[in-house]
């Protein structure tokens, strides 16, 4: 269902493997997450979008503008989505 939940995350940095686990226990599951990482995309570890992949969710990294754009996007389609954004 449709929620609103406060992801303690202030930076690009602060994204890990715990503070995504936010996302993992979401039900019924997602399938993509869509991340704003503020003005500019920023770039993750590597570890941490293959441990999201493991758990069976695709993310999709942008700044934050078109973040909100493309979880709209894919809300629109019925996708099980969510989004973690950062204000630019």
């Amino acid at each position: 269902p449709r929620s609103i939940l406060q992801w303690n995350v202030g930076s690009h940095q602060d994204i890990s493997h715990e503070s995504l686990s936010l996302f993992r226990l979401l039900e019924p599951q997602i399938e993509i997450l869509v991340l704003g990482t503020g003005d500019r995309v920023e770039r993750l570890h590597p570890a941490t979008l293959k441990q999201m992949r493991e758990c069976g969710i695709a993310v999709e990294v942008q700044d934050t503008a078109n973040a909100c754009a493309t979880f709209n996007f894919l809300m629109n389609e019925r996708r099980m989505v969510a989004a973690g954004l950062i204000p630019p």
